[in-house]
């Protein structure tokens, strides 16, 4: 089910006839500045100054993250690409059998995928981190913090595209859309569930679970079960699925998004229960805390270095005196 991207949103059942008829186009340029790419630039620019802010509470620098991020982002990009046209491979098979890499590279038309993006982030962040020596789970745990910022904010540019929504309801917060000039659909807003859910996930480790982490990893594992979850309910009520390949489950076919969320929240909630039964409480374990100690060290030992230096000035005049 799709929906044309130059006619009016509207959401009868809170705003009446109000409506919204925004082009996803913002600047006419080549092949067209979209404003699905100016969002998901604001929420990379506000994931990154977030996570470069709350470095220091994971026993990072804010350079770290910048650092990391430059080869984060062209590798992200491609990763969410290649996960779409894997999982979308009958969209680029050319009339002779072949493949159309022209339409492969296409990004412009249309087509990321944000596990794809997850996947290669945690796989650069490894390697990055192996670079670095760096704990994975201390990086682990301020990223995935910017990932739900990115997620949350940029679900709003597919709000813009009129995609990746939900099947048709009557639920009081529906959202109009239309097929043709004479033809709309009134059908779940996916798009902001998901962006709603994404923003209490983060309040969720902000405010909580990063407050009492007891090991590195702890956000990480919260993020992936929580984002599973709902991921897992919010793709069940889309149109635009990824499928897996024709396969069957109880006679219905196989979402990819579904699956690798369940599978994640089962590998997460193992990871958690693993790690609290290791380390029940207190925040010994965490690489923040070796840091700190490292710090405290550093300080003490600096000032006891100076002490003699002080001392030196009166020595002399008690020698210009004698």
């Amino acid at each position: 089910m799709y929906a044309r991207n130059d006619m009016p949103i509207s959401f009868p059942g809170l705003f009446g006839d109000w409506e919204f008829n925004p082009s996803p186009v913002a600047v006419p340029i080549g092949n067209g500045i979209y404003w699905y790419g100016i969002i998901i630039c604001l929420g990379l620019v506000l994931a990154i100054l977030f996570c470069a802010r709350r470095a220091k509470d994971y026993g990072l620098k804010g350079d770290d993250v910048y650092d990391m991020v430059i080869w984060q982002i062209p590798l992200c990009i491609l990763g969410s690409r290649i996960y779409y046209v894997v999982f979308n491979l009958g969209r680029y098979i050319k009339d002779d059998g072949g493949l159309d890499f022209g339409k492969m590279v296409a990004v412009w038309d249309g087509g990321l995928a944000i596990y794809g993006t997850v996947i290669v982030s945690v796989l650069v962040l490894f390697v990055f981190c192996k670079k670095r020596k760096i704990p994975f789970g201390a990086f682990a745990d301020l990223g995935c913090m910017g990932l739900l910022i990115g997620q949350a904010v940029g679900r709003w540019g597919n709000f813009m595209n009129r995609e990746a929504f939900g099947s048709e309801t009557t639920l009081p917060w529906r959202m109009r859309l239309w097929k043709s000039a004479s033809e709309f659909i009134e059908v779940h807003p996916t798009f902001l569930y998901e962006s709603l859910w994404n923003l209490i996930g983060l309040a969720i480790i902000v405010f909580v679970i990063s407050k009492h982490r007891t090991f590195d990893g702890e956000n990480t594992c919260f993020y992936f079960i929580w984002y599973g979850l709902g991921r897992a309910w919010i793709e069940g009520l889309r149109t635009d699925s990824l499928y897996l390949f024709g396969l069957e489950l109880f006679g219905q076919p196989v979402r990819v998004s579904q699956l690798l969320s369940l599978v994640f929240v089962a590998a997460a909630f193992a990871v958690l229960a693993v790690n609290k039964r290791k380390h029940p409480c207190g925040r010994e374990a965490l690489y923040v805390t070796a840091q700190e100690a490292l710090s405290a060290r550093a300080e003490a030992s600096g000032e006891t270095a100076e002490a003699p230096a002080e001392a030196a000035p009166e020595t002399e005049k008690e020698g210009e005196q004698e």
